[in-house]
């Protein structure tokens, strides 16, 4: 039945709290078993008032059940709207760092990235990021955050120490929980670490860190998966730098020898002469070329060839300061670059750089030995338009003179240019 407005009587007592409702039902049923006492015998009214009581009770009882389900199913609902807002959250951080890490230049420019979003969205664990060195024997360092009271970490860890590397999964140190615990890891810390790989290669480590107790293991496993999250957006930058870096390195550097090429040589040597013309420093200039290196080829083969080539690179390296640049300027030619070096400096250098490679023949088992020419700006050249000529003039000379020997370009005199006078 319908009251005016066109609401049931089921309606209006679904929209009442269950108490009242019970109590009214509990009241009524009470009257209707008073009043049937009045006509019924007193048997009958006794069992009526039961029924009602008992029907009262099941209604109440069943009330309670509903609303508690009810209840059960709105906490439910909201549960999962916080933990979808949160993932949400979490997404929109994730997307936003990625996009960032296409503007890092390198590793600092990544990690800075990397720090800012982990720092939001885990806000109570410290954290480290580490990446592979060039030769790939060792993850150094780029940046760490949150470390607080916990131990500072490691400049650099060996990749053989690392369960996580090794295995190439997620791993947790934990020692309170007596986890298998890496040979680096620092007493009273639980951590997880996690490999950053990307096309088949691990680039680096991330580790988010907090103190150990008896709750840090389930810690670490609610942000495990956001880890791995930030852990893959990281590791597809650092793919990126370091395929960028291979690109900038085969743009500068000769690929047999290792050293710098042609294209690079001439504008750092120009850099140089310009910086030692404003400092009052020499800047000289070596120019080498191999001694019947047609004729090694010839009689040992191309591959013996390079490795003459290499070896000779390395020992040129090996015998220079950080400052000085080495570069193969062409076929068997390579140039050296002194800054700060006078000429009679740079001569006794050439002669020392002469000496180191007549020493790989008997290593080889051939006769190697190079021809050196030397040319220094101011003394010997104006600048960067002569003085590799100049150079290479005085290699000739080595070459005619024998060869296996270092020869250094005229001085330049001291005449002055004649200045023109008035004529009274």
């Amino acid at each position: 039945m319908s009251d005016p407005a066109g609401l049931s009587y089921l309606q209006r007592l679904n929209a009442r709290p269950w108490q009242q409702v019970g109590a009214e039902v509990f009241h009524g049923v009470l009257t209707l078993g008073l009043t049937a006492a009045l006509f019924l015998p007193s048997t009958g009214a006794r069992a009526m008032i039961l029924v009602a009581i008992a029907a009262s009770l099941g209604l109440m009882v069943m009330r309670y059940r509903i609303r508690h389900s009810v209840m059960g199913a709105l906490e439910r609902t909201r549960a999962e709207r916080e933990e979808a807002s949160r993932l949400k959250h979490h997404n929109e951080e994730l997307f936003a760092m990625t996009d960032m890490l296409q503007a890092a230049e390198g590793h600092e420019d990544a990690g800075s990235v990397l720090e800012a979003t982990a720092t939001r969205l885990l806000p109570s664990f410290a954290g480290a990021l580490y990446v592979f060195n060039n030769s790939r024997d060792r993850l150094d360092l780029v940046t760490h955050w949150n470390t607080g009271d916990l131990p500072a970490p490691n400049e650099s860890l060996i990749p053989g120490h690392c369960w996580g590397l090794k295995r190439g999964k997620p791993h947790i140190n934990d020692p309170h929980c007596q986890t298998l615990v890496c040979s680096h890891h620092a007493a009273g810390v639980a951590s997880v670490e996690v490999p950053m790989m990307a096309r088949g290669q691990i680039y680096g480590l991330l580790v988010a860190s907090c103190a150990s107790d008896s709750e840090s293991f389930d810690r670490l496993m609610e942000v495990r998966r956001v880890c791995r999250a930030l852990a893959d957006s990281m590791s597809l930058a650092l793919s990126n730098i370091s395929l960028r870096e291979k690109l900038r390195t085969q743009s500068l550097r000769d690929p047999l020898t290792g050293l710098y090429n042609r294209r690079y040589v001439e504008d750092v040597l120009e850099r140089y002469i310009c910086l030692g013309e404003r400092t009052g420093q020499a800047t000289s200039v070596i120019m080498l070329d191999l001694d019947n290196f047609k004729t090694l080829n010839d009689l040992h083969g191309h591959a013996m060839g390079d490795t003459v080539l290499r070896d000779v690179a390395s020992q040129l390296v090996g015998a220079l300061r950080p400052s000085d640049v080495v570069a193969r300027y062409g076929g068997e030619e390579l140039l050296v670059i002194l800054p700060g070096c006078d000429q009679d400096g740079a001569l006794v250098k050439g002669d020392l750089l002469r000496e180191r490679i007549e020493t790989l023949s008997e290593i080889h088992g051939a006769k190697i030995s190079a021809s050196l020419g030397v040319a220094t700006v101011p003394e010997s050249a104006s600048g960067v338009g002569d003085v590799v000529a100049l150079a290479d003039a005085a290699l000739y000379q080595a070459k005619a003179d024998g060869k296996n020997c270092v020869r250094m370009a005229d001085r330049r005199g001291d005449k002055e240019e004649a200045k023109p006078r008035l004529v009274v």
